[in-house]
């Protein structure tokens, strides 16, 4: 029973350790998140910097898998070269060592309630009375882990002593030391902290659970687990984040090889020269150590590493366009063309999420599009709707892009054209937001038990779903379309929006419903109404022509 409750003990420990961890690391990533980017931003114009930036802004954070994260990102949009994110590692692994520093002076050297309850109890009343304000919430957030985290120490250093009596450890001395690396990164690799790992080898050389040398290797394998969350990260990225994944693998897996041969010239070094006596000081000098000396080694070889690393993993530009992509601009009447095929992809695209968020089925609109075989062969269907929606997002940024190289490049009377293309583009995506927007008011009329309200959204799911056949099918089609035929559609979507209104406002007399129920359903008619006319400017300026286009545009559409 003793042997349970020491588990269970240590268990929570280690449950704390973590919670705090996250804690404070939330806290200052929303304290100064953007700073931290802004700074590593700024510092890496060198290796020296990068290193410097990422041992410092790892030391604050106390997260090298969030900086890891943080430069994947970076890499990814082409802020930092592969170069620069190596280096930004090889810093941030240094970094860590920092708490690990902290843990062993004061979680151990001091008493630890002096420290950790005063801070948890300022943290958890700042988080009650004050967590409304922002900056305040996220300082109690800091002050609750801070605490959090020499308590749950605690918990694990109580444990590991009690288990000591309990247990007799001087079985495992003489088992090869390559078992007790394995071990580190078997742990390391569950929780993902190499912080909690050095905690808790630290409580049990404290205890004397294990020895010097076996703490060591422990903690040499920690130094590979958290690797696989980087790894996990870079799946699906481009070739860049992948490389840089691989190379922080290669890092860790060489650096621990190299140690481990080293690893006992590397203990009398601390303990004979270095003359650290206290083994928990030399088991941080230890991670120490090994970390600067993956700087040393790779540092003057960051240049031959990365031009290895780009023998690795295929380029793609990760553009998400279709036709422009294709496209130069010194041939700019080609690519107006294949600038007009884009767009009338986009505001397809952007038609089938808007009937997907109103649960309409879209086969009719799939079947009968030159865009069927472009979006099985992308998988767009197969996405989720967060995900269609940042793919309409960055489509449009593309097409923004393009339309700005595009423009310098063409006569007056093309640039009318692509300024129409580009016009209809944002009319398009405005539409997406405004149905986007509404989306938990369509989820709530669409499950409401209210006849009123489901009716409602009866009604305008079926008003939405023939506007949008009838408007792909306007797109899709080679020749222009007639100014009567836009403007019929028009009135047809005002006169709805106008019947709807007063329909609902008749039955409202007729039946109780709560205030709440009437801002949603005016909210939702007043938004679908909009997206509906900003849909229909895009198809205006796809079809017609500019002076008709223009004339359109004279039409009344404000609405109230």
């Amino acid at each position: 029973m003793d042997s349970l409750n020491i588990i269970l003990k240590l268990s929570a420990g280690v449950g704390l350790f973590l919670f705090a961890m996250y804690l404070v690391e939330e806290s200052l990533k929303n304290l100064s998140g953007r700073s931290f980017k802004l700074f590593l931003q700024r510092i890496t114009k060198n290796n020296l910097g990068a290193v410097a930036g990422g041992t410092i802004v790892t030391g604050i954070l106390q997260s090298s898998s969030m900086v890891s994260l943080m430069v994947l990102a970076f890499v990814g949009a082409g802020v930092f070269t592969m170069k620069n994110a190596m280096a930004v590692i090889l810093g941030a692994n240094l970094g860590t060592t920092i708490a690990s520093w902290l843990v062993a002076t004061l979680g151990f050297k001091t008493d630890i309630e002096v420290i950790a309850y005063p801070a948890v109890c300022l943290g958890g009343f700042l988080l009650i009375v004050l967590g409304n304000q922002k900056r305040l919430k996220y300082l109690s957030f800091f002050l609750l882990g801070f605490g959090l985290m020499f308590i749950g120490l605690s918990f694990m250093k109580t444990a590991m002593e009690a288990q000591v009596q309990h247990f007799d450890f001087s079985q495992y001395a003489s088992m090869p030391l390559i078992v007790f690396v394995f071990i580190g990164f078997l742990i390391t690799l569950v929780v993902q902290s190499s912080s909690v790992t050095m905690a808790l080898t630290l409580s049990a050389l404290h205890a004397g659970a294990i020895g010097f040398p076996m703490a060591a290797a422990i903690v040499l394998g920690g130094e590979t687990g958290t690797i696989i969350k980087i790894v996990i990260s870079a799946i699906g990225g481009n070739a860049s984040k992948k490389r840089v994944a691989l190379g922080n693998l290669l890092f860790n897996i060489f650096i621990t090889a190299i140690a481990f041969v080293l690893l006992k010239p590397i203990l009398l070094l601390i303990t004979d020269i270095m003359k650290i006596k206290d083994p928990l000081l030399g088991l941080v000098a230890f991670s120490t150590l090994i970390n600067l000396l993956a700087i040393v080694v790779f540092l003057p070889v960051l240049d031959s590493f990365t031009k290895f690393l780009e023998r690795f993993f295929k380029n793609t530009d990760g553009s998400v366009a279709v036709f422009i992509k294709h496209a130069s601009i010194e041939e700019p009447e080609t690519a107006l063309d294949l600038f007009q095929r884009e767009t009338k992809y986009f505001i397809h695209n952007s038609m089938l999420y808007n009937l997907e968020l109103f649960g309409i089925n879209t086969v009719s609109l799939k079947e009968n599009s030159i865009f069927k075989d472009i979006n099985e062969r992308k998988k767009y269907h197969q996405k989720t709707g967060e995900e269609k929606y940042q793919f309409l997002k960055e489509l449009q940024g593309e097409l923004h892009v393009f339309y700005l190289k595009l423009r310098t490049k063409l006569q007056d009377n093309k640039q009318v054209e692509l300024n129409q293309m580009i016009s209809a583009v944002r009319s398009s995506m405005h539409a997406v937001k405004s149905v986007k927007d509404i989306g938990t008011n369509i989820l709530d009329l669409k499950n409401s038990s209210k006849d009123i309200k489901y009716n409602f959204f009866l009604h305008h799911k079926k008003e939405i779903e023939n506007l949008y056949l009838q408007l792909n099918a306007i797109l899709l089609q080679d020749k222009k379309t007639n100014f009567e035929e836009l403007q019929n559609i028009f009135n047809t979507i005002q006169s709805n929006y106008s019947s709807a209104l007063n329909n609902f406002y008749t039955e409202v007399q007729k039946t109780a419903i709560e205030d709440i129920d009437i801002t949603t359903v005016i909210n939702f008619n007043r938004e679908l109404f909009t997206s509906n006319k900003a849909i229909l400017m895009a198809i205006k300026e796809i079809v017609l022509d500019e002076k008709l286009a223009n004339d359109f545009n004279e039409i009344p559409i404000y609405k109230t």
